[in-house]
């Protein structure tokens, strides 16, 4: 945690004027499905024509509308709601992106073309998910053969989830036409200024309280104990112990001591946070895929597993060290 060195360089956060394929990343404000249509089919139908790999990332009702607009028969168009994080976490919806990017490689025009249909959930620590997300994948997915329109109903959405639109997203379609967004926002300022919701269960003792941890394996002890007594599904609660001692062993095995780690949980959600003493990471990137690729064997999975298995994720540089924050619902 506190030992890694800080990113020290990004892809230029606006794409260059020019083509779709140039400009890979666009978002739809749509009122009616009349505008829904008009946004997206000839999007799809320039990528049908072009020979792209062509999918859909939409609730079901959705990819029905939108595959009558394109007069093909249901289903004609493959369709992977989790790409646009229904029901799924951020990593994996980059590993089911990235694995038909491959398959896009080796097929047609090389490129993969999406239409998704934003479903960022119910609540508001779920849209800032969704918006820390389309932030991300501008540069998690920088360079890739990718070309995507994120659709936004207004009739649907909150203003909030509406508003991000502009500042995630390089380019807007507007009436069918697409132009450079002007409120586009570099993604990691964007990243390190979403606020960390503060939740009720916060400001009660924690139920356990850590200040200085002197061996990582009685850490992870403790962890698991109370996550154990609070987490009623088993299988919960040991993805829920293996997120918080992956992320210990990183303050153990990167930071700088004392490690400490402290443990809220409610009816329906647990929080835990481990800190350390160092100040020289905070890259609000981290975590979205493994730090050395897809060789699992190399390790650098740690945060990565923490994304998968919690819904929130937040690193927290402070004057007196690094703290990871993980929090999630306790279904």
């Amino acid at each position: 945690m506190g030992g890694h060195a800080e990113r020290s360089a990004l892809p230029d956060a606006r794409p260059a004027e020019g083509t779709v394929h140039s400009r890979p990343h666009a978002a739809a404000v749509i009122a009616s499905d009349e505008e829904l249509l008009a946004s997206c089919v000839p999007f799809l139908e320039e990528g049908l024509a072009a020979g792209d790999t062509t999918v859909l990332a939409c609730p079901p009702e959705t990819a029905e509308l939108i595959g009558a607009g394109l007069g093909l028969p249901a289903g004609a168009v493959e369709n992977h709601p989790r790409i646009g994080l229904l029901d799924t976490r951020a990593p994996d919806a980059l590993t089911v992106t990235r694995r038909l990017i491959e398959r896009a490689r080796a097929t047609g025009s090389g490129w993969l073309r999406v239409v998704g249909a934003v479903q960022f959930g119910p609540q508001p620590r779920t849209w800032r998910e969704g918006c820390r997300y389309e932030a991300a994948r501008n540069v998690l997915l920088a360079g890739e053969p990718l070309t995507g329109l994120c659709v936004y109903d207004s009739r649907i959405l909150p203003a909030e989830v509406v508003d991000s639109a502009r500042a995630t997203h390089p380019d807007l379609v507007v009436g069918g036409a697409r132009r450079a967004s002007p409120d586009f926002d570099d993604p990691t300022a964007y990243l390190r200024r979403l606020p960390v919701p503060r939740e009720p269960v916060e400001d009660t003792q924690p139920l356990l309280a850590v200040t200085e941890a002197t061996a990582l394996a009685d850490l992870r002890h403790r962890l698991g104990a109370v996550i154990t007594a609070h987490v009623d599904d088993p299988d919960l609660a040991g993805d829920l112990h293996l997120a918080v001692s992956e992320v210990a062993s990183n303050a153990f095995r990167h930071g700088v001591p004392p490690v400490s780690a402290r443990v809220w949980a409610g009816p329906d959600q647990l929080i835990c946070e481990i800190t350390d003493r160092g100040v020289g990471f905070s890259d609000p990137l981290a975590g979205f895929q493994p730090a050395h690729g897809p060789d699992l064997g190399r390790g650098g999975m740690g945060l990565w597993l923490a994304r998968k298995l919690f819904d929130h994720v937040d690193l927290l540089p402070g004057p007196d060290g690094l703290t990871v924050r993980l929090a999630t619902r306790l279904r």
